[in-house]
């Protein structure tokens, strides 16, 4: 199935699926201040797309066990505690027993939640990384909870898999749950709009050159997302001809990322900056078993050719505390999403998948602003 098939809705490389809707009746929304004048930050980060799934294997590797897991896609913070289990059964079958060391590469949403996972547990973590939140890829991430975005392709989607997948989709959904209510805001439910120039029976091209076909998978999980409708003209405030009504969990990730780090650290975990640059560096950990999750950085620190960089750029705008929605411009590769760090606009260009490009593109920023302005 080609992604154009598959998207019920274009959200800067996140499917959301057209079930995923709110039969509530709308309420009039607080209109967004879209002015580039408001733009505060501009970050761009790397999914690591893989197209055989994420890599979760056990190899020996320069005297060292090390349990690789990575390469989620645009899926990392939503299958993140369901994954992170699974690498802990791996670390299991190693013989490595609760209250022993062990190392965690990568402070990105797949090693944070590993190592809590492993805390957890009740082994003694320390996570080695480069960079710490908010300098990793994750940190670039949107937020919308899309497990089924960008995670493998068709080829490799066989029913074993895609029964694995709905079990980490649902196990990692199930612990987002408990962090619902916090003082922080780390997970959220946001109602939002999906509009388009076009009717949502039509299909919307990829936004991509190059991108393969991806499984539909996302009804697998249709129980977890609330169901709703479309509106019409008369029922929602934007310019656009068409517009449907959604609901759907969101991560504030800045308070994520925080508390994460701060529970790591209150159970007694330890956070050591170094930067492994090529494989012979597992050797130099002093922990006998290591769980590598560097996502992209598989790509240098492995040679693993089997990844391919997605460049993703988030725009941040003023926080607007009244702006309780999400916008998303179906077919515009548009996404407008209310976060407690601000108004977070994401966008993708046609260049982007096979991408690890890290500038900032002011004028894509300033151009999606403009013509989700024009929606008003």
């Amino acid at each position: 199935m080609q992604r154009r098939h598959l998207l019920a809705a274009s959200a800067a490389g996140f499917a959301l699926p057209a079930w995923s809707l709110d039969f509530a009746p709308p309420r009039a929304p607080a209109a967004m201040r879209l002015d580039v004048d408001r733009i505060i930050d501009i970050t761009v980060g790397i999914r690591p797309f893989r197209a055989r799934g994420p890599r979760l294997e056990t190899q020996r590797l320069h005297g060292k066990t090390v349990v690789h897991h990575y390469g989620h896609g645009g899926s990392g913070w939503s299958l993140s505690w369901g994954s992170a289990q699974r690498a802990l059964e791996q670390v299991r079958a190693t013989g490595l027993r609760p209250g022993q060391r062990l190392a965690v590469v990568g402070a990105g949403a797949i090693g944070l939640t590993t190592a809590r996972c492993a805390q957890q547990a009740g082994y003694r973590v320390t996570v080695y990384a480069k960079d710490r939140p908010p300098r990793v890829h994750s940190s670039a991430a949107t937020g919308l909870w899309t497990p089924e975005s960008r995670v493998v392709t068709s080829e490799f989607a066989t029913d074993a898999w895609t029964a694995d997948w709905e079990a980490m989709a649902r196990d990692s959904f199930k612990v987002h749950q408990s962090y619902l209510g916090l003082p922080s805001g780390p997970v959220e439910w946001h109602d939002g709009y999906v509009v388009g120039d076009d009717g949502f029976d039509r299909p919307v091209p990829s936004p991509y050159d190059g991108e393969p076909d991806y499984p539909d998978i996302a009804p697998r999980v249709a129980d977890l997302r609330p169901r709703g409708l479309a509106l019409a003209g008369g029922d929602h405030p934007f310019r656009a001809p068409h517009a449907r009504r959604f609901t759907q969990l969101v991560f504030n990730i800045p308070a994520y990322q925080r508390l994460l780090l701060d529970d790591f650290a209150r159970d007694g975990g330890r956070l050591v900056q170094r930067e492994l640059r090529s494989a012979r560096d597992f050797a130099r950990l002093p922990e006998a078993v290591v769980v590598n999750c560097t996502g992209d950085g598989a790509r240098t620190l492995l040679g693993d050719d089997s990844l391919t960089p997605v460049r993703g750029q988030t725009a941040r705008l003023i926080p607007q505390p009244e702006v309780d929605y999400a916008l998303i411009y179906r077919g515009h590769s548009i996404v407008a999403l209310p976060r407690r760090d601000g108004l977070l606009i994401a966008t993708q260009s046609r260049q982007d998948f096979g991408s690890a490009d890290l500038r900032p593109d002011r004028a894509q920023a300033e151009d999606a602003v403009r013509r989700l302005a024009g929606l008003f």
